[in-house]
């Protein structure tokens, strides 16, 4: 992930609306060297469908409220700032701790240049190669900047997050104001629901193309195409669970590394899960941050 210039934060920071220590639950209204090698992991359900069978409400969230708030006052001990969102799927529970505004994606984005760049491939309106397929995949598993960068042009640039905002209705969703896709910003909501839509196949994108995406951040290679370590967060924190991720990094954001975990959790892709950190720290350390956070909130390694 390339650096942030310092000049671009204050601007960005001003977005920031809410903020808090406090969990807050929802319930739902209704119903180019060669890329590394993946590590093996447990196999996510190939079927790009919500649970069939939803559990009891009453569960597997229980005490989560309170391992926030302590993976939250943990963190700020060592002057680092998370924020959290989670979805399960089956109960449509979604806990939310923190300021949901995020100042920059990262490479995150590069999940709306996958889809955007897909759709455009299943209307007839874009080509891919075999190489470029292959170049697609070392993108979402292995955070390739280059391959981000062709697409980001390829797809439309900006175009491409207002297109994507469009489909899934991402109202904290925005393109990047210096044209520069790792610096589009979101909200830690905005992240769930756009994993949700791409599952249930409400945001637009066919289904076998969703798939091509889940399937490749379910074989996230332990370091990126740079060589820069991306099992924190989600993936090492949760090393009991099946796990399907983008990660995002980025430095100079005022004096804080920026650390940002997502993905998709479970056997049966029931949650969703979002987690950032902000540390004026070195980067081993912010990351060492974020993925104590999540082992503090689940400390058995599962959900």
């Amino acid at each position: 992930m390339r650096p942030r210039p310092p000049m671009l934060l204050v601007a960005l920071a001003l977005i920031a609306l809410v903020a808090g220590c406090e969990a807050k639950v929802y319930g739902a209204a209704a119903g180019k060297p060669a890329p590394p090698r993946a590590t093996p992991v447990a196999p996510l359900v190939h079927a790009i469908v919500p649970p069939q069978q939803p559990q009891a409400q009453v569960g597997t969230l229980a005490g989560l409220q309170d391992r926030i708030r302590q993976a939250t006052d943990q963190a700020a001990s060592d002057g680092a700032t998370i924020s959290v969102a989670l979805l399960d799927r089956a109960t449509n529970q979604l806990i939310v701790n923190g300021d949901p505004h995020l100042v920059a994606t990262a490479s995150v984005a590069k999940l709306f240049i996958a889809d955007e760049l897909l759709l455009q491939e299943s209307q007839g309106k874009a080509t891919l190669s075999a190489d470029e397929r292959s170049t697609l995949d070392a993108m979402l598993r292995s955070s390739d900047d280059d391959a981000a960068e062709k697409f980001w042009n390829q797809a439309g640039g900006e175009t491409i997050i207002t297109d994507v905002a469009a489909r899934y209705g991402l109202t904290s969703t925005q393109p990047p104001s210096d044209g520069r896709w790792w610096d589009t910003t979101s909200s830690t909501p905005d992240l769930i629901h756009y994993y949700q839509m791409l599952l249930d196949g409400s945001g637009g994108l066919p289904p076998e193309r969703a798939k091509l995406i889940i399937d490749d951040l379910a074989s996230s290679t332990p370091t990126g195409v740079d060589g820069y370590p991306q099992r924190f967060g989600i993936p090492d924190g949760l090393y009991a669970e099946p796990v399907a991720v983008k990660q995002g990094w980025m430095c100079c954001i005022g004096q804080d590394w920026m650390h940002l975990s997502t993905g998709v959790v479970g056997p049966d892709s029931r949650y969703i899960m979002v987690v950032e950190s902000l540390q004026p720290s070195d980067d081993a350390t912010a990351r060492a941050t974020i993925t104590r956070a999540v082992k503090t909130m689940f400390p058995t390694g599962r959900i």
